[in-house]
Protein backbone atom coordinates (compact mmCIF):
# COMPACT_ATOMS: atom_id res chain seq x y z
CA UNK A 1 0.00 0.00 0.00
CA UNK A 2 2.74 1.90 1.06
CA UNK A 3 4.58 1.30 -2.44
CA UNK A 4 1.14 2.47 -4.36
CA UNK A 5 1.14 5.89 -2.24
CA UNK A 6 4.23 6.66 -3.12
CA UNK A 7 3.89 5.86 -6.88
CA UNK A 8 0.62 7.97 -7.02
CA UNK A 9 2.80 10.75 -5.41
CA UNK A 10 5.82 10.14 -7.79
CA UNK A 11 2.93 10.15 -11.21
CA UNK A 12 1.52 13.82 -9.25
CA UNK A 13 4.85 15.50 -9.42
CA UNK A 14 6.03 13.50 -12.91
CA UNK A 15 2.42 14.78 -14.17
CA UNK A 16 3.17 18.44 -13.42
CA UNK A 17 6.87 18.30 -14.66
CA UNK A 18 5.63 16.79 -17.93
CA UNK A 19 2.94 19.84 -18.18
CA UNK A 20 5.51 22.23 -17.80
CA UNK A 21 8.05 21.36 -20.03
CA UNK A 22 5.03 21.48 -22.41
CA UNK A 23 4.32 24.75 -21.75
CA UNK A 24 7.70 25.49 -21.76
CA UNK A 25 8.43 24.23 -25.48
CA UNK A 26 5.13 25.78 -26.09
CA UNK A 27 6.16 29.26 -25.09
CA UNK A 28 9.63 29.03 -26.79
CA UNK A 29 7.98 27.89 -30.34
CA UNK A 30 5.72 31.08 -30.20
CA UNK A 31 8.97 32.83 -29.20
CA UNK A 32 11.03 32.03 -31.78
CA UNK A 33 8.88 32.51 -35.08
CA UNK A 34 11.51 30.88 -36.99
CA UNK A 35 10.63 28.00 -36.38
CA UNK A 36 7.34 28.62 -38.41
CA UNK A 37 9.50 30.90 -41.09
CA UNK A 38 7.77 30.53 -44.81
CA UNK A 39 10.80 28.81 -46.77
CA UNK A 40 11.50 30.65 -50.52
CA UNK A 41 14.06 31.83 -52.30
CA UNK A 42 15.86 35.24 -50.54
CA UNK A 43 16.71 38.02 -51.27
CA UNK A 44 18.50 40.89 -50.28
CA UNK A 45 16.64 43.92 -48.63
CA UNK A 46 17.98 46.18 -51.19
CA UNK A 47 16.49 44.96 -54.45
CA UNK A 48 13.05 44.19 -52.30
CA UNK A 49 13.15 48.08 -51.79
CA UNK A 50 13.25 48.56 -55.21
CA UNK A 51 11.16 46.55 -56.67
CA UNK A 52 8.82 47.83 -54.40
CA UNK A 53 9.41 51.49 -55.69
CA UNK A 54 9.29 50.00 -59.12
CA UNK A 55 5.38 48.93 -58.65
CA UNK A 56 6.53 45.09 -59.10
CA UNK A 57 5.73 43.80 -55.84
CA UNK A 58 2.39 41.69 -55.62
CA UNK A 59 2.12 41.29 -51.83
CA UNK A 60 3.84 41.07 -48.68
CA UNK A 61 3.55 39.13 -45.37
CA UNK A 62 5.26 40.87 -42.55
CA UNK A 63 6.50 38.32 -39.56
CA UNK A 64 9.02 38.68 -36.96
CA UNK A 65 11.94 37.67 -38.40
CA UNK A 66 11.35 38.14 -42.48
CA UNK A 67 9.10 39.02 -45.14
CA UNK A 68 7.75 37.07 -47.22
CA UNK A 69 6.19 38.64 -50.80
CA UNK A 70 5.38 37.45 -54.19
CA UNK A 71 5.89 39.82 -57.33
CA UNK A 72 3.59 40.43 -59.76
CA UNK A 73 5.09 38.82 -63.18
CA UNK A 74 4.75 35.35 -60.99
CA UNK A 75 2.10 35.53 -58.06
CA UNK A 76 2.75 31.67 -57.54
CA UNK A 77 6.34 32.03 -56.31
CA UNK A 78 7.29 33.17 -52.74
CA UNK A 79 10.32 35.12 -52.37
CA UNK A 80 11.76 36.20 -48.55
CA UNK A 81 14.15 39.27 -47.48
CA UNK A 82 15.09 40.54 -43.85
CA UNK A 83 12.66 42.36 -41.82
CA UNK A 84 14.36 45.36 -41.05
CA UNK A 85 11.72 46.38 -38.31
CA UNK A 86 10.92 49.38 -39.41
CA UNK A 87 7.82 51.28 -38.71
CA UNK A 88 7.12 53.14 -41.74
CA UNK A 89 7.57 49.84 -44.13
CA UNK A 90 4.02 49.42 -44.02
CA UNK A 91 3.14 52.98 -45.10
CA UNK A 92 5.64 52.05 -47.91
CA UNK A 93 4.12 49.16 -48.77
CA UNK A 94 0.65 50.21 -49.14
CA UNK A 95 1.89 53.52 -50.93
CA UNK A 96 3.08 51.66 -54.03
CA UNK A 97 -0.40 49.06 -54.01
CA UNK A 98 0.92 46.17 -52.19
CA UNK A 99 -0.78 44.00 -50.21
CA UNK A 100 0.26 44.02 -46.80
CA UNK A 101 -0.54 41.37 -44.16
CA UNK A 102 0.90 41.23 -40.80
CA UNK A 103 1.39 38.45 -38.93
CA UNK A 104 1.62 38.60 -34.95
CA UNK A 105 4.60 37.59 -33.41
CA UNK A 106 5.20 34.58 -31.06
CA UNK A 107 5.97 36.84 -28.20
CA UNK A 108 2.07 38.88 -29.31
CA UNK A 109 1.21 35.43 -29.41
CA UNK A 110 2.34 34.52 -25.95
CA UNK A 111 1.21 37.13 -24.00
CA UNK A 112 -2.09 36.87 -25.59
CA UNK A 113 -2.16 33.23 -24.26
CA UNK A 114 -0.88 34.10 -21.04
CA UNK A 115 -3.88 36.76 -20.90
CA UNK A 116 -6.30 34.19 -21.87
CA UNK A 117 -5.24 31.63 -19.30
CA UNK A 118 -4.89 34.65 -16.04
CA UNK A 119 -8.61 35.89 -16.87
CA UNK A 120 -9.19 31.84 -16.87
CA UNK A 121 -7.97 31.15 -13.47
CA UNK A 122 -9.13 34.53 -12.11
CA UNK A 123 -12.73 33.71 -12.94
CA UNK A 124 -12.04 30.10 -12.46
CA UNK A 125 -11.86 30.87 -9.10
CA UNK A 126 -14.10 33.57 -8.25
CA UNK A 127 -16.86 31.04 -9.99
CA UNK A 128 -15.74 28.12 -7.53
CA UNK A 129 -16.08 30.61 -4.87
CA UNK A 130 -19.14 31.57 -5.58
CA UNK A 131 -20.61 28.11 -6.04
CA UNK A 132 -19.02 27.73 -2.41
CA UNK A 133 -20.76 30.41 -1.11
CA UNK A 134 -24.06 30.15 -2.66
CA UNK A 135 -24.53 27.23 -3.39
CA UNK A 136 -28.24 25.71 -3.99
CA UNK A 137 -27.51 23.03 -1.72
CA UNK A 138 -26.74 25.61 1.05
CA UNK A 139 -30.08 24.96 2.68
CA UNK A 140 -31.53 21.24 2.44
CA UNK A 141 -34.92 20.75 2.12
CA UNK A 142 -36.16 18.20 4.26
CA UNK A 143 -39.31 16.11 3.57
CA UNK A 144 -39.94 13.95 6.35
CA UNK A 145 -38.70 15.43 9.72
CA UNK A 146 -39.68 12.41 12.00
CA UNK A 147 -41.12 14.57 14.80
CA UNK A 148 -44.77 15.32 15.45
CA UNK A 149 -46.40 16.99 18.61
CA UNK A 150 -46.45 13.70 20.39
CA UNK A 151 -42.39 14.38 20.72
CA UNK A 152 -43.08 17.35 22.32
CA UNK A 153 -43.79 17.58 26.04
CA UNK A 154 -46.20 20.46 27.15
CA UNK A 155 -46.35 23.11 25.52
CA UNK A 156 -50.16 22.19 24.83
CA UNK A 157 -51.52 26.05 24.21
CA UNK A 158 -49.16 26.51 21.70
CA UNK A 159 -50.05 23.18 19.93
CA UNK A 160 -53.29 24.32 19.76
CA UNK A 161 -52.71 27.89 18.44
CA UNK A 162 -50.57 26.15 15.85
CA UNK A 163 -53.38 23.62 14.72
CA UNK A 164 -55.38 26.56 12.45
CA UNK A 165 -51.86 27.42 10.87
CA UNK A 166 -51.07 24.43 9.56
CA UNK A 167 -54.68 23.84 8.60
CA UNK A 168 -54.38 27.24 6.39
CA UNK A 169 -50.56 26.15 5.15
CA UNK A 170 -52.36 23.23 3.53
CA UNK A 171 -55.33 24.63 2.20
CA UNK A 172 -54.54 28.31 1.37
CA UNK A 173 -57.05 29.29 -1.35
CA UNK A 174 -59.74 27.93 0.68
CA UNK A 175 -59.00 30.66 3.26
CA UNK A 176 -58.01 33.19 0.72
CA UNK A 177 -61.85 32.79 -0.63
CA UNK A 178 -63.03 33.41 3.24
CA UNK A 179 -60.53 36.90 3.47
CA UNK A 180 -58.25 34.66 6.01
CA UNK A 181 -54.54 35.13 5.10
CA UNK A 182 -51.81 32.17 6.34
CA UNK A 183 -49.39 34.58 8.80
CA UNK A 184 -46.28 34.94 6.80
CA UNK A 185 -43.99 34.73 10.03
CA UNK A 186 -44.00 33.29 13.78
CA UNK A 187 -41.35 34.57 16.12
CA UNK A 188 -40.63 31.77 18.58
CA UNK A 189 -39.02 33.72 21.24
CA UNK A 190 -37.78 31.99 24.68
CA UNK A 191 -34.43 30.64 26.56
CA UNK A 192 -31.80 28.74 24.91
CA UNK A 193 -32.70 24.87 25.55
CA UNK A 194 -36.44 24.79 25.52
CA UNK A 195 -37.29 23.39 22.38
CA UNK A 196 -37.87 25.84 19.84
CA UNK A 197 -36.24 24.05 17.17
CA UNK A 198 -37.40 20.66 18.41
CA UNK A 199 -40.90 22.76 18.01
CA UNK A 200 -40.36 23.94 14.92
CA UNK A 201 -39.55 20.47 13.07
CA UNK A 202 -42.35 19.13 14.82
CA UNK A 203 -44.35 21.33 13.31
CA UNK A 204 -43.58 20.34 9.50
CA UNK A 205 -43.65 16.58 10.66
CA UNK A 206 -47.22 17.35 12.18
CA UNK A 207 -48.78 19.10 8.73
CA UNK A 208 -46.49 16.77 6.89
CA UNK A 209 -45.04 19.79 4.60
CA UNK A 210 -41.35 20.30 3.67
CA UNK A 211 -38.78 21.60 6.16
CA UNK A 212 -35.71 24.26 5.53
CA UNK A 213 -33.99 24.84 8.51
CA UNK A 214 -31.63 27.46 8.48
CA UNK A 215 -29.27 29.29 11.26
CA UNK A 216 -28.06 32.93 11.41
CA UNK A 217 -24.07 31.33 10.46
CA UNK A 218 -25.34 29.90 7.32
CA UNK A 219 -25.71 33.91 6.41
CA UNK A 220 -22.41 34.77 7.29
CA UNK A 221 -19.70 35.21 4.68
CA UNK A 222 -15.88 36.44 3.90
CA UNK A 223 -17.33 38.06 0.97
CA UNK A 224 -19.83 41.47 0.97
CA UNK A 225 -23.14 40.80 -0.35
CA UNK A 226 -23.09 37.10 -0.18
CA UNK A 227 -25.71 36.89 2.70
CA UNK A 228 -28.00 38.93 1.10
CA UNK A 229 -28.02 36.70 -2.21
CA UNK A 230 -28.11 33.40 0.41
CA UNK A 231 -31.39 35.21 1.73
CA UNK A 232 -32.77 34.95 -1.68
CA UNK A 233 -31.55 31.54 -2.64
CA UNK A 234 -33.46 30.44 0.59
CA UNK A 235 -37.09 31.75 -0.16
CA UNK A 236 -36.65 31.31 -3.74
CA UNK A 237 -36.07 27.31 -2.83
CA UNK A 238 -39.50 27.84 -0.69
CA UNK A 239 -41.15 29.12 -2.99
CA UNK A 240 -40.20 25.97 -5.10
CA UNK A 241 -41.26 23.75 -2.20
CA UNK A 242 -43.99 25.02 -1.00
CA UNK A 243 -46.24 24.19 1.00
CA UNK A 244 -42.42 24.51 3.00
CA UNK A 245 -41.99 25.91 6.44
CA UNK A 246 -38.38 27.96 6.74
CA UNK A 247 -37.19 27.84 10.32
CA UNK A 248 -34.41 29.91 10.92
CA UNK A 249 -32.61 29.52 13.82
CA UNK A 250 -30.61 32.09 16.22
CA UNK A 251 -32.60 35.17 14.30
CA UNK A 252 -31.28 37.58 16.25
CA UNK A 253 -27.59 36.64 14.87
CA UNK A 254 -29.02 38.32 11.15
CA UNK A 255 -32.51 40.33 12.14
CA UNK A 256 -30.74 42.65 14.56
CA UNK A 257 -31.62 46.42 14.39
CA UNK A 258 -30.13 48.16 11.60
CA UNK A 259 -26.79 50.39 12.31
CA UNK A 260 -26.09 52.83 9.45
CA UNK A 261 -22.33 53.50 10.93
CA UNK A 262 -20.50 52.39 7.65
CA UNK A 263 -18.85 49.79 9.33
CA UNK A 264 -18.35 46.57 6.93
CA UNK A 265 -20.23 44.26 9.11
CA UNK A 266 -23.28 46.77 10.03
CA UNK A 267 -23.31 47.48 6.27
CA UNK A 268 -23.92 43.44 5.50
CA UNK A 269 -26.41 43.04 8.19
CA UNK A 270 -28.54 46.18 7.33
CA UNK A 271 -28.30 44.32 3.91
CA UNK A 272 -28.98 40.96 4.97
CA UNK A 273 -32.30 42.71 6.85
CA UNK A 274 -33.86 44.41 4.29
CA UNK A 275 -33.21 41.59 2.03
CA UNK A 276 -36.00 39.72 4.51
CA UNK A 277 -37.60 42.54 4.60
CA UNK A 278 -38.32 42.05 0.93
CA UNK A 279 -38.43 38.82 0.84
CA UNK A 280 -41.27 39.01 3.02
CA UNK A 281 -43.46 41.18 1.40
CA UNK A 282 -42.84 39.37 -1.84
CA UNK A 283 -45.23 36.35 -0.39
CA UNK A 284 -47.91 35.79 -1.74
CA UNK A 285 -51.31 35.12 0.67
CA UNK A 286 -51.94 31.60 -1.39
CA UNK A 287 -48.20 30.27 -1.87
CA UNK A 288 -48.51 28.49 1.55
CA UNK A 289 -44.55 29.25 2.72
CA UNK A 290 -44.33 29.69 6.49
CA UNK A 291 -41.38 31.21 8.39
CA UNK A 292 -40.44 30.47 11.92
CA UNK A 293 -37.52 32.15 13.02
CA UNK A 294 -36.12 31.42 17.07
CA UNK A 295 -34.99 34.17 19.03
CA UNK A 296 -33.88 34.33 22.74
CA UNK A 297 -34.27 37.84 22.65
CA UNK A 298 -37.23 39.81 20.50
CA UNK A 299 -36.18 43.38 21.76
CA UNK A 300 -32.65 42.96 19.56
CA UNK A 301 -34.83 42.61 16.56
CA UNK A 302 -35.44 44.89 13.75
CA UNK A 303 -38.77 46.80 14.39
CA UNK A 304 -39.37 46.70 10.73
CA UNK A 305 -39.15 42.63 10.78
CA UNK A 306 -41.38 42.38 14.02
CA UNK A 307 -44.08 44.55 12.53
CA UNK A 308 -47.46 42.94 11.77
CA UNK A 309 -47.44 41.77 7.86
CA UNK A 310 -44.22 40.25 8.35
CA UNK A 311 -43.44 38.50 11.62
CA UNK A 312 -47.56 38.57 12.48
CA UNK A 313 -47.15 36.46 15.64
CA UNK A 314 -44.70 36.21 18.44
CA UNK A 315 -44.88 32.96 21.07
CA UNK A 316 -42.70 32.32 23.66
CA UNK A 317 -41.93 29.67 24.53
CA UNK A 318 -42.01 28.98 28.05
CA UNK A 319 -39.90 26.99 30.89
CA UNK A 320 -41.73 23.90 31.27
CA UNK A 321 -44.20 23.63 33.85
CA UNK A 322 -44.89 21.12 36.67
CA UNK A 323 -46.30 18.62 34.59
CA UNK A 324 -44.10 19.24 31.74
CA UNK A 325 -41.09 18.62 33.96
CA UNK A 326 -42.68 15.18 35.31
CA UNK A 327 -43.38 13.79 31.56
CA UNK A 328 -39.67 15.32 30.83
CA UNK A 329 -38.40 13.55 33.75
CA UNK A 330 -40.17 10.15 32.80
CA UNK A 331 -38.58 10.66 29.24
CA UNK A 332 -35.17 11.11 30.59
CA UNK A 333 -34.76 8.19 33.14
CA UNK A 334 -36.42 5.44 30.96
CA UNK A 335 -33.15 4.10 30.63
CA UNK A 336 -32.09 4.91 33.94
CA UNK A 337 -32.38 4.03 37.68
CA UNK A 338 -33.58 6.23 40.31
CA UNK A 339 -32.87 5.50 44.09
CA UNK A 340 -36.25 5.46 46.38
CA UNK A 341 -35.24 8.11 47.76
CA UNK A 342 -35.69 10.29 44.58
CA UNK A 343 -39.24 10.86 43.66
CA UNK A 344 -40.21 12.01 40.38
CA UNK A 345 -42.17 15.08 41.99
CA UNK A 346 -39.74 16.50 44.26
CA UNK A 347 -37.37 15.96 41.48
CA UNK A 348 -39.92 17.85 39.28
CA UNK A 349 -40.09 20.84 41.98
CA UNK A 350 -36.36 20.90 42.39
CA UNK A 351 -36.02 21.66 38.25
CA UNK A 352 -38.36 24.57 38.49
CA UNK A 353 -37.02 27.12 36.05
CA UNK A 354 -34.99 24.35 34.58
CA UNK A 355 -35.07 24.29 30.90
CA UNK A 356 -35.50 21.08 28.94
CA UNK A 357 -32.34 20.92 27.86
CA UNK A 358 -30.92 21.17 31.15
CA UNK A 359 -33.25 18.86 32.64
CA UNK A 360 -31.78 16.21 30.36
CA UNK A 361 -28.19 17.41 30.65
CA UNK A 362 -28.47 17.16 34.83
CA UNK A 363 -30.59 13.67 34.54
CA UNK A 364 -27.51 12.54 32.47
CA UNK A 365 -24.73 13.61 34.61
CA UNK A 366 -25.91 12.41 37.80
CA UNK A 367 -26.31 8.79 35.80
CA UNK A 368 -22.25 9.42 35.38
CA UNK A 369 -21.98 10.01 38.83
CA UNK A 370 -23.93 6.89 39.99
CA UNK A 371 -22.02 4.68 37.36
CA UNK A 372 -18.94 5.55 39.71
CA UNK A 373 -20.37 4.29 42.17
CA UNK A 374 -22.59 1.73 40.63
CA UNK A 375 -25.91 2.44 42.49
CA UNK A 376 -28.63 4.08 41.44
CA UNK A 377 -29.42 7.72 40.95
CA UNK A 378 -29.45 8.96 44.64
CA UNK A 379 -30.11 13.14 45.54
CA UNK A 380 -26.48 13.50 46.37
CA UNK A 381 -25.63 12.91 42.90
CA UNK A 382 -28.41 15.18 41.57
CA UNK A 383 -27.19 17.84 43.53
CA UNK A 384 -23.39 17.12 42.42
CA UNK A 385 -24.40 17.57 38.95
CA UNK A 386 -26.70 20.85 39.65
CA UNK A 387 -23.97 22.48 41.13
CA UNK A 388 -21.08 20.55 38.71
Amino acid sequence: MLYFASMKRINKKSLILIVLIILALVGYILWDSNIFAKAGNEESYADFYKQVEEFAIDSVTISAKQLSYTKKENESEVFITENPDSPLLKEFLLRHNVKVVQEKNGAEIFSMAMDILFYVIFFGIIFIAFRKFISPNTFRTVRHTGKTFKDIVGMDNLKKDMAQVMDIMKNPTEYAKKGIRMPKGILLEGAPGNGKTLFARALAGEANVNFIPAKATDFESMFMAIGPMKVKLLFRKARRRAPCIVFIDEFDGIGTRRNYSGSAIETENTRIVTALLNELDGFEQTKGVLVLAATNSISALDEALIRPGRFDAHVSVPYPDESARIQLIKMYTKDKKLDSSCSIEELAKRFKGFACAKIESVLNKAALFSEQKNADITKEDIENAING
